[in-house]
């Protein structure tokens, strides 16, 4: 080598020791500047306080990860298999670029009892509570900074039950790092519920601050959605889980140490090196028993703008207080959790749960036997008929006459699409009109949304039920009708039918808002289910036809409250099932699914409303005749030449 090229490379090498030293005080400075930043707006995490060991309450508060490992109580199993051993008591090391892999924690998933509780408690003590800060930025929508904080709960009592659970919030600030954000204020926040979040201003009323920059957080005990305030909140989505979460006090105020995790990817692997961990935080079970992956996996890691634009504006609560009190959605919750226990059970019981399905199935084909089914005679319509040929010839007049029944069936469509219209007119008006749409206010904004909608589907379904009882007796006359025929006659009698609407309507609001009281209201329901047929076929009003409705079921309320229970649950199973089937052979999008669903429940809507109209023809026949005229089997006519 020559003396000129050796200078050369040692002036190469001088600069590049140069930049080296230039670069690394001002990466210093980067994270110094995000933990100062993270430190700024830390978190107050408010957990429900649980009373007593094992009982209600928040029983797991959020984490340092670092106690996980080492541990020898905590496995690191996998690749796919569930009972793949790799390694007892495993290092965050060992966790790094692992895929498919899992964590594995003491306790069995779907039976926790009070194993995790316990088991949390002995691992957490003498440990503080702790979050993880992440300053993140977004390729695709410069000039706009993310601060995420990150929270771990060794495990999930929600509905879906699983092995640990990783939530978080976020703040989005107007600046191009974390230098500049120091200097304002977030503009927005982000909370996490389940698979979606919750969205604020900085300035709005719901989210509550700690010395003016630490916004506060209330967990929902057991499920670790994040709320803005404590309050009963519903959900009925996947984003907002289904389900009830609860984040009413008294509670506990935790300050968690912050713990940040630098932006440049190779530091924060050389920090924390789980956090490329590409596993499961928790124990393999099947669908959303699952333990989660982590924050790396998640979409807000890399593109926490473009994931901002996917957040809900409110989350529904429940009113604590008024005249009815939470009767009706203390009974939603627990019908949730109930539904959820159930499938748990087959999950872990699945030959007992079996045995179960087919003691049913048996008690089923006893009472399909039990009835006579044929002769199915559409026609002659006001006779008497057993159980099953009521059935029978329900579905036989609609097949028939299948294009005149799926004609009046169709205005369900639009309705529903009218009944979403109102409601958003309401949410919206509402809004713009400086009422409070959070909180409890929210929750009673929901309660009344949830009325117009009940309402205005009540009058879609007694139309159907007066369309469909006027075009059977004209076909049954011989007459030539088609749908918009049916509708114009039953139009004739929509004030009397609206006003014995709204009577019944309110009185089971009342009923079943009381929930003690909500059998009264079933009871009620079938005494007045024959309302549109005894309205449009009588001609009585409103009061009168409620009246008459009840006389007709009177002394025959189980056999009337089973055909009408049974034409129901065949109509509003079609939908449901055939999306189920949809979902497991198509890959068509959840949102179309749906609309296949209620388009096939609006079409076999007037199946049930061609065996209400048949329940009405027995009831009337069986209670105008009297008994000793009665034959034996069919025909038992009645005249409707007077009608």
């Amino acid at each position: 080598m020559t003396r000129p090229t050796l200078l050369g490379l040692l002036a190469l090498l001088a600069l590049l020791t140069a930049g080296t030293l230039a670069l690394a005080p001002a990466a210093a400075a980067d994270l110094a500047d995000e933990r100062a930043l993270a430190e700024k707006h830390a978190p107050v995490v408010r957990v429900v306080e649980q009373a007593q060991d094992c009982g209600y309450g928040e029983k797991y508060g959020p984490i340092d990860v670092d106690l996980l490992f080492d541990e020898p109580t905590v496995a690191l199993r996998g690749p796919w298999g569930l009972a793949d051993l790799v390694q007892i008591a495993p290092r965050a090391e060992d966790l790094a670029n692992r895929f498919e892999y899992h964590l594995d924690f003491p306790g069995t998933t779907l039976e926790p009892g009070c194993d995790y509780e316990r088991w949390t408690a002995r691992l957490i003590e003498g440990s503080e509570p702790a979050v993880y800060a992440h300053v993140a930025t977004d390729p695709g929508h410069p000039g706009r900074l993310a601060l995420q904080y990150w929270l771990f709960y060794t495990y999930n009592e929600f509905n879906n039950l699983h092995e640990g659970d990783w939530e978080m919030i976020q703040l989005v600030f107007d600046a191009r790092d974390a230098r500049e954000a120091l200097a304002e204020s977030p503009a927005l926040v982000g909370y996490s519920a389940h698979e979606g979040a919750e969205r604020a201003d900085w300035g709005d009323d719901k989210l509550e601050l700690v010395d003016g920059t630490r916004p506060v957080v209330y967990p929902a005990a057991g499920s670790h959605a994040n709320k803005y305030t404590q309050a009963l909140y519903l959900g009925s989505s996947a984003e907002a889980g289904v389900g009830c979460d609860d984040t009413r006090g008294p509670h506990v105020e935790l300050t968690p140490v912050v713990r940040t995790i630098p932006s440049d990817p190779e530091a924060a692997r050389a920090a924390f090196p789980w956090i490329v961990f590409e596993g499961r935080w928790g124990e393999l079970q099947p669908a959303f028993f699952n333990g989660p992956t982590g924050p790396n996996l998640k979409r807000q890691w890399t593109e926490p703008i473009a994931w901002m634009e996917s957040w809900r504006d409110r989350s529904y609560a429940v009113p604590t207080s008024g005249v009815f009190g939470t009767g009706a959605t203390d009974f939603f919750c627990e019908a949730v959790a109930t539904g959820s226990r159930a499938l748990v059970s087959l999950l872990r019981s699945p030959s007992t749960t079996l045995l179960v399905l087919a003691v049913l199935g048996a008690l089923a084909i006893f009472v399909i036997t039990r009835t006579t089914w044929r002769p199915a005679a559409p026609l002659r319509v006001a006779r008497r008929r057993t159980w099953g040929q009521i059935l029978s010839t329900a579905g036989r007049m609609y097949v028939r006459r299948a294009r005149l029944f799926l004609g009046i069936g169709l205005v369900l469509i639009p309705l529903g699409f009218v009944i979403s219209f109102v409601q958003a007119v309401v949410l919206g008006g509402l809004g713009l009109a400086g009422v409070d749409t959070t909180g409890e206010g929210a929750g009673a904004l929901a309660l009344l949304v949830l009325t117009i909608g009940t309402t205005l589907a009540l009058l879609g379904l007694a139309l159907v039920q007066a369309a469909t009882a006027r075009a059977l007796v004209e076909v049954d006359a011989g007459r030539e009708i088609g749908p918009v025929d049916a509708y114009r006659l039953a139009f004739d009698q929509l004030r009397p039918l609206l006003r014995g609407l709204a009577v019944a309507v309110g009185i089971w609001t009342a009923l079943t808002l009381t929930a003690f009281l909500a059998p009264v209201a079933v009871w009620l329901a079938v005494r007045w289910s024959l309302l549109a047929q005894v309205v449009e076929l009588e001609e009585r009003g409103g009061l009168a036809s409620l009246r008459r409705s009840a006389q007709l079921v009177r002394g025959r309320w189980l056999r009337v409250a089973s055909l009408v229970g049974a034409g129901a649950v065949l109509a509003l199973a079609a939908g449901p099932l055939l999306g189920a089937l949809l979902i497991l052979v198509t890959e068509a999008p959840l949102a179309l699914l749906n609309v296949v669903a209620g388009v096939v429940y609006a079409l076999a809507m007037p199946f049930v409303a061609l065996t209400t109209s048949y329940v009405y023809f027995d009831a009337r026949t069986r209670h105008e005749l009297e008994p000793e005229h009665e034959p034996a089997e069919l025909p038992a006519e009645i005249s409707l030449a007077s009608e």
